[in-house]
């Protein structure tokens, strides 16, 4: 299988020099408050027999793609990289684009959009004009913790601009425990998964007051397959950030344990070849057998 969302971080220099700044990380994390890096994630996804991964931004700064690039250019392992540029200013956009899409690994954009005070964001004209040009390139657009104050944004610009290719991350962290504000979450992400450029990911279920084993996880499962079907499907680890609730091999487990239920081309689909498409994967490998 191919890992369609890992992270790496270091707390302690940025690679041109200077402190490392993750606004949303603080000693609050806990075992998150430390670096992460390229070793420590190769070893845990080989451990767990998973031969590709990839890397997707987890700080609005040129320096994390940066990093996440240089990591990308020493290990085969790095199938791509999702990394940032600066949305909300198109000239600074077209630069960034520019430059990282001379690494053949920049195979995507995101931005943290959960963290941006700016509830308009993906409707501001200038993100727009910027993502724009992502789809340009051919490159893919990933949208993090998108409910509650995004996910329809995210429909509307599915809809909006058909040629560029939408992530939803995490299933858009729908509100499980919380039957109200889930109908909420289902009307947005129905109305997302209408659109043909869309597609999502199962990662990043840790959810508030919900067991994590594939019996809970079921129903939103079957909700994600009646709405993308498993050609718009793919699967991550969410590591570091899901080892708060529970180690990698079990967060994939119970993936896997929900994936098992289906075809073995549709289980190709979601393990490797929704991910290869999404983000062109050049010479990603698809394997020949099924969980």
């Amino acid at each position: 299988m191919i890992d369609a969302h890992l992270h790496l971080w270091t707390l302690d220099t940025f690679v041109t020099g200077g402190p490392r700044h993750y606004s949303w990380l603080g000693p609050q994390h806990g075992e998150l408050f430390r670096s992460f890096g390229e070793d420590e994630a190769h070893e845990t996804l080989d451990a767990a027999g998973v031969t590709g991964a990839v890397l997707v931004q987890a700080d609005d700064t040129v320096a994390d793609t940066e990093s996440m690039l240089a990591v990308a250019k020493r290990n085969p392992w790095v199938l791509g990289v999702v990394g940032w540029v600066r949305m909300d200013t198109p000239d600074q956009a077209a630069e960034q684009l520019d430059r990282f899409s001379t690494h053949s690994s920049f195979k995507g954009v995101r931005h943290l959009v959960h963290d941006d005070p700016r509830d308009d964001f993906l409707d501001l004209p200038a993100v727009r004009e910027s993502l724009a040009l992502v789809a340009q390139r051919g490159l893919a657009f990933d949208v993090p913790d998108a409910f509650p104050r995004h996910l329809d944004a995210v429909a509307r610009l599915a809809r909006d601009v058909p040629e560029l290719t939408l992530v939803l991350d995490h299933l858009g962290k729908p509100p499980l425990a919380d039957v109200v504000a889930m109908d909420a979450w289902r009307n947005d992400f129905k109305a997302l998964g209408r659109e043909p450029n869309a597609v999502a990911k199962l990662s990043g279920l840790h959810l508030p007051g919900v067991e994590y084993t594939a019996e809970s996880l079921r129903p939103l499962f079957e909700e994600a397959l009646a709405a993308f079907g498993p050609g718009r499907l793919m699967i991550g680890g969410d590591w570091p950030v899901s080892t708060l609730g529970a180690p990698y091999g079990r967060t994939l487990d119970v993936l896997l344990e929900l994936v098992s239920s289906l075809s073995p081309a549709e289980q190709d689909a979601v393990l490797e070849e929704t991910a290869i498409r999404t983000y062109k994967l050049d010479g990603a490998p698809l394997s020949q057998t099924a969980v």
